[in-house]
């Protein structure tokens, strides 16, 4: 983008600052804005030499984050104030003591949890992760941090198009890894969904576009059917004298696509592409009855699926989160959902938190506790002293971005869990000593192991033991922080005891032998005896499983065969790779040059010529995967650093193992058709085939070794006109 010229761009800056005072003009005093504006002016001075990747004034940026903040998220002008403000810190001279002075210890506290950790003591901590980490310890006392980033990374995707193609890859896969979880798990949905379909377009651009051009060639219909469904629905609403909105609510595009993944269906198949939503001018005292009224209404119109009805007014999610949805049958044979809410409870489901703030006194006790209930988990996962930031990251998203499960104890309390967790999890959740002492349980009157995953409805009755402790592996099935910290924390004791213990054993020994202790003996008995730490031999020689004859005789070898210890370095791989730059290769090109390397082409996805691919380096080896390989996100978002741009050379000599799946009516001679595609008209080797047929239908799998990306979609366009034949498509890395 050329740059500006500087009247242009002192007009745009102005109109951006003008834009942002009339999204928060109803919201703030005279006062106020005149904090906002000396805000602004502070920005403006100090980024006035900065400019984006894009070419245009820096000051932009703060400027459109600050409107996000008041306009898209509710927030008041201390939040507008901290977004104004939010880089200065970082990216130039001014400190956190000149914005306190300037405007108070809340604003400065605010953006030092939103400015990034500059130094580290360990190289191979993941930054991103201590900068996460950092942003959510700010968050426990003011949550406002957490939602100005979600505004902040809200813009940079949205402004994603400057960047680099490497650069795109990291920041969309660190969106969807945490941020948009984050986003959905505070209530904010828009921002949510904005924040996964703008993952998507950059890092599969073809199915984006895909699937947008089929919601747009599919509008008319759309609309046309919702009219059909809603004019009875206005009808009987306008009788029974309700204040009412009705508004068709569009599924995203990531979330038709994870459906079509998911489901393996095709656009077509996607019956719930739009939900129709009934929001009720109702006063807080009268909105759970209204909406109940209203659902009785739809349901007397319409067949509802018992299957697919939840009601989240009675138990709201624990982001606040309250609606009742139900999925009806309409006279044409179509599903259609429709979701009933009130205007508070439609407000909180789009501004999410900061919604929650402004009804926080207003009665809507429910969602106002299922969301503390939420809050003081996330300070739980907080207070763990433990340093390492990714498995940090990794205990957050298993224990905060998960669904909910509501299960009862014994005497019918409700309990919130993560999705996924276990009897040992509850046991814990009602009381650590109880989980300490947990040897069973009964779930619904049922004795099951401590290893049982739990159900929403379940009842659960923990069984304990005095007797009972933990052990290792435990960690293997637990899945809240709560249970593992203190499993955790009861095993370091326990291992820091028999360490000490094991210590005192072998300085017996050693007395009795008459020999000296020191390191290297240490280190000699702790190789030759199999333990690979010092920590690990202590505790096998406190409990018995190395024995003092096993010391006695590893000394006696020692003394007849003397060997010296060493430790090889582990060569730096990273250095290997820029030493090989210029070096020419037929397969694998990193940093824009070809190079000749050790590479293995990464399981979880078979990535081959064609694909859009990224190198993780390996300890001596690069791993190459697709960019839309399940593991991408998490590998990007915390492992960045170990991430090399990549793509392929010519690779005529090259086959890959691909599977292509089909389906359809089974024929007589539909296999025949199949395989005359791929050998005949291909001439392509297949490895096997599967198909199975069953009540007039097949569906199956063709395995075959091909050279790229482009052969394999013109087998399945050449498969899709085999007569008989309605679906083919490439199989996912897991299906090989």
């Amino acid at each position: 983008m050329p740059p500006f010229d500087e009247n242009k761009e002192k007009k745009i800056i102005l109109s951006a600052y003008s834009d942002l005072l009339r999204s928060c003009r109803s919201n703030t005093t005279v006062a106020e804005r005149k904090q906002i504006r000396k805000a602004f002016e502070m920005a403006a001075d100090a980024h006035k030499e900065m400019r984006r990747k894009s070419g245009e004034p820096y000051i932009l940026h703060p400027l459109a984050v600050a409107k996000i903040v008041s306009k898209e998220l509710g927030l008041g002008t201390t939040s507008i104030i901290a977004a104004l403000l939010h880089d200065v810190v970082e990216d130039t001279d001014i400190s956190l003591k000149d914005l306190e002075m300037e405007f108070g210890k809340t604003v400065a506290k605010i953006v030092d949890g939103l400015t990034k950790i500059s130094e580290f003591s360990e190289q191979t901590v993941s930054k991103q992760a201590e900068n996460f980490k950092k942003m959510l310890l700010t968050m426990a006392d003011d949550v406002r941090v957490v939602l100005i980033k979600i505004a902040d990374r809200l813009h940079n995707m949205r402004t994603l198009g400057s960047m680099a193609k490497e650069k795109q890859l990291k920041i969309c896969s660190e969106t969807s890894y945490v941020y948009a979880p984050l986003a959905h798990r505070l209530g904010l949905f828009n921002i949510k969904s904005e924040l996964e379909d703008l993952s998507l377009k950059y890092t599969q651009p073809e199915i984006y576009k895909d699937i947008e051009m089929k919601l747009a060639d599919s509008k008319k219909a759309r609309d046309r059917f919702i009219r059909y469904v809603t004019d009875p629905v206005k009808k009987q609403l306008d009788q029974m004298g309700f204040s009412y909105q009705i508004k068709a609510r569009m599924k995203s595009v990531y979330s038709i696509r994870q459906k079509i993944i998911k489901q393996n269906i095709s656009f077509d198949q996607v019956y719930d592409i739009f939900a129709i939503r009934i929001i009720l001018d109702a006063p807080i005292d009268t909105e759970k009855a209204d909406c109940l009224r209203v659902y009785s209404l739809i349901t007397d119109l319409y067949t509802p699926n018992p299957k697919r009805t939840r009601d989240w007014i009675t138990v709201p999610k624990s982001n606040g989160y309250e609606s009742i949805h139900t999925t009806v049958m309409t006279p044409k044979g179509r599903w259609v959902e429709v979701q009933i809410r009130s205007k508070r409870m439609d407000e909180v489901a789009e501004k999410g938190l900061a919604a929650h703030w402004k009804y926080k006194d207003t009665g809507a006790a429910a969602a106002d506790r299922a969301f503390e209930d939420w809050l003081n988990k996330v300070r739980q996962v907080l207070e763990d002293p433990s340093p390492n930031a990714l498995e940090f990251i990794d205990d957050f998203k298993t224990n905060l971005f998960a669904h909910d499960i509501f299960v009862f104890t014994p005497k019918g309390d409700l309990i919130t869990m993560p999705q996924g967790t276990t009897a040992l999890d509850f046991a814990f959740e009602i009381h650590t000593q109880i989980g300490m002492k947990c040897i069973g349980a009964k779930i619904n009157h049922k004795l099951v192991p401590l290893s049982h995953v739990l159900h929403t409805g379940d009842q659960v009755e923990i069984l304990t033991s005095n007797i009972q402790e933990p052990s290792y592996d435990w960690l293997n099935f637990v899945k809240t922080h709560r249970a593992k910290s203190n499993i955790k924390n009861f095993l370091k004791e326990k291992a820091q005891e028999l360490s000490t213990r094991g210590h005192e054993k072998l300085l017996a020994i050693l007395r009795q032998l008459k020999v000296e202790m020191d390191e290297h003996l240490l280190l000699f008995l702790q190789n030759r005896l199999g333990t690979t730490t010092t920590l690990e031999f202590y505790q096998k020689l406190s409990e018995g499983q190395i024995t003092p004859e096993d010391i006695k005789k590893s000394i006696k070898q020692r003394g007849k065969n003397k060997k010296e210890i060493s430790t090889k370095a582990t060569e730096n791989f990273e250095a290997f790779i820029n030493s090989n730059k210029g070096v020419n290769d037929d397969l694998l090109v990193l940093d824009d040059t070809i190079s000749r390397l050790e590479y293995r082409l990464a399981s979880c996805c078979h990535p081959i010529p064609g694909d859009n691919i990224f190198g993780f380096i390996g300890t001596d080896y690069i791993e190459v995967h697709r960019v839309n390989c399940d593991h991408a996100p998490s590998l990007l978002a915390k492992f960045g650093y170990k991430v090399v741009k990549s793509k392929w050379g010519s690779s005529q000599e090259i086959l890959f193992l691909v599977g292509i799946r089909v389906e359809g009516i089974d024929e007589i001679g539909i296999i025949q058709g199949i395989t005359k595609v791929v050998t005949s008209d291909f001439k392509i080797n297949m490895r096997s085939m599967k198909i199975f047929s069953h009540d007039g239908t097949f569906d199956g799998t063709i395995f075959l070794y091909a050279k790229d990306t482009s052969i394999i979609n013109q087998i399945i366009r050449k498969l899709m006109q085999v007569k008989g034949v309605h679906h083919a498509e490439r199989v996912d890395a897991e299906e090989m």
